[in-house]
């Protein structure tokens, strides 16, 4: 897309240190936010659900679900504002919006399955200690990088992505709490679903500017509003909401347990890759210019330092967010002063929990058509860096082992009922052996003897 001139000079529009007029900045902001808000806070939803007081769940503990939603948009602000505006080394200081990443999701489910808000503080332990490790791989991530080749990042995203449709499929057929029941995949349901699905697409391909920016935010309205018509909206929780909290330190308490340490900083390495992609491609896009080593290094900063500030206070990890990344090349806007204002107006909005309640009224059928869209993209993206790789027989090999894993271990988790209780919660999801497999194997099996070289993984979108 074309750059909109009449904000300002090409020169000015490609700097990120230029502030466009307010009445134009301002409106710029929200665009961003209406672009992240629901993949932002749809981690939490389903973490809270998958330990069982979530949607549907009936359980006391169904105000901390709340309360995660709370603490996403508050950190996802506060981790924004790091990087647009730095602090010494840490922040790459572009318009990078940050956000809570699906690509933990997966560590995170084994977790605290079924086990009640008590099991959140483990994963607070792992969010700690993995947001750490991630803050020093920045100081050397450019020397990583030659591991974690688009083979290698394709088939991770694309683990990640084929980890989640499941839920997506659940939350659309009516939410594990109605499964066995009568009211499961009934047509009402998939119905639901399918409007937010059939809303998202049009407004995707058939608009431009905001309205197509938040497509899936728009189609998720549309959806809404149709269930609020049919009495499937319970708005109790908002009533006994308070209308003001601050961040609670500990709230979920703090636990360190070795596997949800090992599979946080695993992870971790994947996510710090993806957002050298992401600084890559906004500096490609944006600015015109290849990122510094100096951008580099203090985007993968903040990423770690966000995500261990918000473990202390009960967030999930945070990462750069790649549709962000694809609407400052859209609007053609580099100003992180845009971002800033967006990053502020989150931080505000995450303060209210009234906020977070309104989120926690979205019936479930709703969420399951977004997610369906927003997981599909994942897996997408996936497929979207494998296309960089040369697929010769020895990276088909890599590929097809890894896959048949890592899949095989997502379908077939009794397979693995006689291992520990830590090697069983880190090889359930399959997607840390599939990235164990794929690392080790493109280290140690031969090039062929024209080489195999693949594009640059800069422009790896972020899961």
């Amino acid at each position: 897309m074309a750059q909109n001139t009449t904000i300002g000079t090409p020169q000015q529009l490609a700097d990120p240190n230029w502030t466009p007029p307010m009445s134009q900045a301002i409106p710029l902001g929200i665009q961003h936010i209406l672009a992240m808000f629901i993949s932002n806070v749809t981690p939490a939803i389903i973490i809270a659900g998958a330990a069982g007081f979530g949607f549907g769940s009936n359980s006391p503990d169904f105000p901390e679900m709340i309360y995660m939603i709370q603490m996403s948009m508050v950190f996802a602000g506060l981790a924004t504002l790091l990087q647009t505006i730095g602090a010494g080394p840490i922040g790459a200081r572009l318009p990078i919006m940050q956000g809570t990443s699906f690509a933990f999701v997966p560590i995170m489910i084994p977790l605290v399955a079924g086990k009640g808000a008590g099991a959140m503080a483990a994963v607070m332990g792992g969010v700690l200690v993995g947001g750490i490790f991630h803050l020093l791989l920045g100081t050397f991530i450019k020397r990583i990088r030659f591991a974690l080749p688009p083979l290698v990042t394709g088939l991770i995203v694309l683990m990640i992505g084929l980890a989640l449709i499941k839920v997506g499929i659940q939350y659309a057929a009516g939410g594990v709490p109605a499964i066995g029941k009568p009211e499961y995949g009934s047509l009402l349901n998939w119905g639901i679903a399918g409007i937010v699905i059939v809303v998202t697409l049009v407004l995707n391909f058939f608009t431009r500017g905001m309205l197509s920016s938040a497509a899936v935010l728009l189609g998720m309205l549309a959806g809404y509003l149709v269930a609020l018509a049919m009495g499937m909206v319970n708005f109790g929780a908002v009533g006994r909401a308070e209308f003001f909290a601050l961040p609670d330190p500990f709230h979920f308490g703090i636990e360190f347990t070795a596997a949800a340490i090992i599979g946080m900083c695993a992870m971790s390495v994947v996510s710090a890759v993806e957002t050298v992609g992401d600084v890559s491609g906004i500096c490609r896009g944006g600015a015109r210019r290849e990122a510094t080593d100096q951008e580099i290094q203090g985007a993968t900063m903040a990423d770690g330092l966000g995500t261990a500030v918000a473990g202390l206070f009960g967030g999930l990890p945070n990462t750069s967010f790649s549709q962000n990344v694809g609407l400052v090349a859209m609007t053609g806007v580099m100003s992180r002063m845009v971002v800033t204002i967006g990053a502020v107006a989150l931080v505000i909005a995450g303060l209210f929990p009234k906020v977070g309640a309104i989120v926690s009224t979205i019936p479930i059928e709703v969420l399951g058509g977004g997610v369906i869209v927003m997981f599909g993209m994942v897996a997408s993206a996936g497929a979207s860096i494998l296309s960089q790789v040369n697929w010769s027989r020895r990276n088909m090999l890599i590929f097809a082992i890894s896959l048949a894993v890592g899949l095989g271990l997502q379908l077939e988790p009794g397979a693995l009922q006689h291992l520990s209780g830590t090697w069983k919660l880190l090889m359930v999801s399959g997607l840390l052996p599939a990235a164990l497999i794929a690392i080790v194997l493109n280290l140690v099996l031969p090039q062929d003897e024209k080489g195999e070289e693949s594009k640059s993984l800069d422009q790896a979108p972020s899961a």
